[in-house]
């Protein structure tokens, strides 16, 4: 086997790792132990120069190291996305590759949002420590037990249109989604002058310290169920594109130039819960419907 083709052999497992390594890397963050925040520690620099000095929530290293852990978290679903395409091109797929992979999902899909929940919340509202440290469990245990479901049902021919329950790494999206606005919503708080979004913003703040928790929870129970959800990449990037499909990427990507980082929330909130609200509404009409044939 040539070096080429030895480096391309093994580029799958490396996207793979470098899933983990994000995760691993979101943890270390959230707990103010990565690199950068040691050497902020030491020589009174490090990312804060790279984000911005100036005083205030927005710029301060304590909500800093939570925002580039969510950013992390992204970063492993990028490698999570490419690592599956990268195996079929190069003709890699195998056992091996696919439990790897189930296996660094359970850390950045996992065990760091969980993490991240605790790190935002804990200090921030005034729920009893055991309650958020039970929902933070759930979460990681769902994320495993949906990967764990994932492995035994999917076939290697499955063609991925669809999952049953929500998939973890847009459940984990979820909840580093609200971290990352958050950064948004600090600036808008600390405008000078009183507005509408600077009053919006500050309710917002603790609205999110508090109801993440619960959102928190409501994924993990989605993970689990067997709600069914699209494949978005499969749909957007290979399969036939229908009209819908066109308008919600334009109004994503509007959304997002728009509002900026207050949009991920949305979006992801909008995937995450459209699919039980729409199966609920139809399980409703059609219990209503049934009833009044039966009359």
């Amino acid at each position: 086997m040539t070096k080429k083709r030895k480096l391309i052999a093994v580029l799958p497992t490396l996207l793979t790792l470098g899933n983990a390594a994000c995760g691993f890397g979101a943890i270390t963050y959230a707990a103010k132990v990565g690199p950068e925040y040691l050497g902020q520690a030491a020589n009174g620099g490090g990312l804060t120069r790279m984000l911005g000095t100036s005083p205030g929530l927005y710029n301060s290293f304590e909500n800093q190291h939570l925002f580039i852990a969510a950013v992390l978290i992204f970063v492993a679903m990028l490698f999570d996305a490419l690592d599956g395409s990268a195996a079929r091109w190069a003709n890699q797929t195998s056992e091996f590759g696919a439990q790897l992979d189930s296996l660094c999902d359970a850390i950045s899909f996992g065990v760091a949002p969980a993490f991240l929940m605790l790190q935002m919340v804990q200090f921030r509202t005034d729920y009893h420590p055991r309650l958020l440290w039970v929902i933070a469990l759930l979460f990681a245990v769902c994320t495993i037990l949906r990967l764990a479901r994932f492995n035994v049902e999917t076939e290697e021919e499955d063609t991925h249109e669809g999952f049953s329950g929500l998939p973890s790494p847009a459940a984990a999206g979820v909840v580093a989604s609200f971290l990352i606005a958050m950064r948004g919503i600090y600036k808008l708080a600390e405008t000078e002058h009183d507005t509408l979004a600077k009053s919006i913003a500050d309710w917002l703040i603790p609205a999110v310290a508090w109801s993440l928790p619960w959102i928190t929870l409501a994924v993990a129970a989605l993970m689990v169920s067997r709600i069914r959800y699209s494949h978005v990449f499969n749909q957007l990037f290979r399969g036939q594109r229908s009209r819908r499909h066109v308008l919600q990427l334009v109004f994503s990507m509007a959304l997002v130039f728009l509002v900026q980082e207050l949009a991920i929330p949305v979006l992801f909130c909008y995937f995450a819960f459209s699919s039980p609200i729409r199966a609920f509404w139809e399980e409703v009409v059609s219990g209503r419907l049934y009833k009044s044939k039966q009359i």
